[in-house]
């Protein structure tokens, strides 16, 4: 037990000080919130929509408008366009309350707004959540999940995950909402007492993702409930979808900052 003791007083303070303090450091190669330079498209290109996997790329007058909420974030358009026009930063505040502020075009604003009024006048200081995996892989659960841990400590600002919907101020949804899942997850929300909001986390959950349009699937969880936050990635890094709780809740405001390019 003593040893237990000193090796703990030794490990000293392992919570990340952010928001209070600067974000932990992202990989090199992380790729956040796309830019899309103004002006650089060649007449009749559509190289970047022609090699994106999702569908996520249309081209509005000449010029590319990424959805974020559908792109699996893999940098084929990147690679693909001629010209240079899109770069992705790294940029991790991706999160939105609108579907359509998902988009970005040349000119769109660093970073989405995410504040949600009922958010922050009812659970800004205690907020339970119902996590519901609607068909995904695994990969959105385990970021969403390890905002429990030592480092990252959501329980700090009062968010917790809970067993019962019954328990819940709203539900946490990954995954594209399979047929098998869309009546267990209208259930559970049906179950949460009102009023409750609703968070989408990842690709497959804002839009159907990788399984987009496929039959056996709903395009994600605003086919079946109502979204206030919708928390974009392939998966989102936990950074990404932390600082989107916490600016729904009015905790972490939104604001532009200075994002890098991602160049390699």
């Amino acid at each position: 037990m003593f040893n237990l003791l000193r090796t703990r007083i030794e490990q000293k303070y392992r919570t990340m000080a952010y928001p209070d303090g600067p974000p932990p450091p992202l990989p090199s190669r992380f790729a956040g919130r796309p830019t899309i330079a103004p002006g650089r498209c060649a007449d009749g290109c559509d190289a970047c929509a022609a090699a994106c996997p999702v569908g996520a790329i249309t081209m509005e007058g000449g010029s590319p408008a990424l959805d974020t909420g559908q792109c699996l974030f893999c940098r084929a358009c990147r690679r693909a366009c001629p010209s240079s026009a899109i770069r992705f930063t790294q940029g991790y505040r991706l999160a939105a309350a609108r579907r359509e502020d998902l988009v970005v075009r040349a000119g769109s604003p660093q970073v989405p707004a995410a504040y949600s009024a009922l958010a922050g006048r009812l659970f800004r200081r205690s907020l339970k959540l119902r996590q519901v995996s609607a068909g995904g892989c695994n990969a959105c659960e385990a970021d969403s999940n390890v905002l429990t841990t030592l480092a990252w400590d959501i329980g700090r600002f009062g968010i917790q995950f809970v067993a019962s919907p019954r328990h819940a101020d709203g539900l946490l949804i990954t995954g594209p909402v399979t047929e098998n899942m869309r009546l267990a997850l209208q259930k559970t929300y049906d179950a949460v007492p009102a009023p409750k909001i609703v968070i989408a986390v990842g690709a497959c959950a804002v839009s159907g993702g990788l399984f987009w349009d496929h039959g056996e699937q709903h395009n994600g969880a605003a086919s079946v409930v109502p979204v206030d936050l919708f928390v974009p990635g392939c998966p989102p890094h936990p950074l990404t979808i932390l600082d989107g709780l916490l600016t729904m809740l009015g905790i972490v405001p939104s604001a532009p900052s200075q994002e890098r390019t991602l160049d390699a």
